[in-house]
């Protein structure tokens, strides 16, 4: 008999997916711009550096705050001792202004149907814990963040059905994906207990549609389950269309109290605080809320935390000057990034929101498999060193799309990344030429077309 449990020796984490190996080689040999120029770049993380210099001019000017001071007075002791699981509720309503805000005061929230937790990882599972059961499923458009394999399984018991979305329609949500993946998960005897979206999207960084929200809405209320909105890149959002949050969609169907649907948030994204692990959930079925804090007593957020963001997200003049400075910033490094890969004949799904592109590198596959973009994406990791991630890692059904991040770096950084990418296609451009040119020798024959190792650009264009 074992001494360990089998979820400590069981392999399913999904520490083995290639998102995760990406990582694994970047820290073997980390790029850094004089202690290792040849290092990997690491372009497979999303996160936000690109506003650091707003918060450290905030506290700066706001020294009380992060000494845990009020009014002159210093409040240590009452932070450094026990807190309420509820969370500070200054915290909390500071929270709940700055979603609003976000989203444009469409809508508002109630401070008390929130929930606060170590981080977004911890507010998916914890829904699945209150929501599911081992073996029923969720319902997850494809593709999807990779870590979902991990934060919303590994421990829950909870499986998932993907809704195959493709890029015949910009990979947007149907009704016949989404009755197709609800009967499937049926034939493999689960209960499907509701559907999980991410709204802003990781990986293709799109908004979803108001028709989309619709029918998920109309889905859900037919079959009676839920819906979670995973919303933490909604401040995000750096050009039109604009955000629709789903409690806004519900909000314009009379349908705003409907305790089935769910929202995440975290601050790791928009504020660009990974580290602070923050986030939240909110609901407005008090089950959910009462299980979900009784939950989180395995993951709360310090109270020196709640107190330093309580007091900068009540700053409401810094609160509109960083959302409005954050994402014409974010704007200007995805055009960056985008304009890079057009010239090198790469090109990125239309997108307006997140921290990276979905790329479009079907043309440089050797053929039309996943093999061939395993192929393609460890001569990138290992060759031209940029760990960036592969499409089959966030589930795509279509072979050669990668996630690729761009506010985790310097702007000097992305430029020598695109001129490392440079010179990987043109080496790619001539070893087909130098193939054609060989095949026609000996062939004799000038007017036919030979399949190359890689696909050329408009071979691409013409699938």
């Amino acid at each position: 008999m074992g001494l360990l449990s089998r979820k400590a020796t069981c392999n399913s984490h999904g520490q083995d997916s290639s998102y995760f190996l990406g990582w694994l080689e970047y820290e073997k040999n980390p790029y850094h711009h004089l202690h290792n120029p040849n290092g990997i770049i690491q372009m497979g993380l999303a996160e936000n550096q690109l506003s650091f210099d707003l918060l450290e001019t905030w506290l700066a000017k706001n020294p009380e705050a992060v000494g845990c001071k009020r009014d002159g007075q210093s409040i240590f002791r009452e932070l450094a001792l026990f807190q309420d699981y509820h969370g500070l509720p200054a915290f909390k309503k500071a929270l709940v202004d700055f979603m609003a805000e976000i989203r444009g005061n469409k809508v508002s929230f109630d401070p008390n149907n929130i929930v606060l937790t170590a981080g977004a990882t911890s507010a998916n599972e914890t829904l699945m814990f209150c929501l599911a059961e081992h073996c029923d499923a969720f319902l997850l458009p494809t593709p999807y963040y990779p870590g979902f394999d991990r934060d919303l399984k590994w421990r829950t018991g909870v499986e998932i059905v993907p809704i195959h979305c493709t890029s015949s329609n910009c990979f947007r949500i149907t009704a016949s994906a989404t009755e197709e993946a609800y009967q499937q998960a049926q034939k493999k005897n689960l209960t499907v207990k509701g559907i999980l979206i991410t709204n802003p999207s990781n990986p293709l960084g799109t908004t979803m549609t108001r028709p989309e929200l619709n029918l998920l809405i109309n889905f859900i209320t037919e079959k009676q389950i839920h819906l979670i909105s995973d919303e933490i890149y909604s401040g995000t959002v750096f050009n039109s269309p604009s955000f629709i949050s789903i409690i806004e969609a519900l909000k314009d169907m009379n349908m705003e109290k409907n305790n089935r649907v769910h929202i995440v948030y975290s601050l790791s994204k928009d504020l660009g605080l990974p580290g602070f692990r923050v986030g939240a959930i909110y609901s407005n079925d008090p089950t959910v809320v009462s299980a979900a804090v009784k939950m989180s007593s395995f993951g709360l957020v310090s109270s020196q935390t709640q107190y330093l963001l309580s007091v900068m997200l009540s700053d409401k003049k810094f609160r509109n000057h960083y959302i409005v400075k954050n994402q014409n910033r974010l704007l200007k490094r995805q055009r960056k990034l985008v304009s890079g890969l057009e010239k090198l004949g790469i090109r990125c799904l239309e997108s307006n929101a997140g921290l990276f592109c979905w790329v479009d590198m079907r043309h440089l596959l050797s053929s039309d498999t996943f093999e061939a973009e395993m192929e393609l994406w460890e001569r990138i990791i290992y060759d031209v060193k940029l760990n960036i991630s592969p499409g089959s890692s966030c589930h795509c059904n279509e072979p050669g799309w990668f996630r690729v991040c761009f506010a985790n770096m310097s702007e000097d950084t992305l430029e020598l990344a695109m001129q490392r990418l440079k010179s990987f296609v043109g080496s790619i451009k001539k070893h087909n030429h130098q193939e054609l040119e060989k095949l026609r020798k000996e062939s004799h024959v000038g007017k036919w077309i030979f399949r190359l190792p890689f696909q050329s650009f408009n071979e691409q264009d013409q699938r």
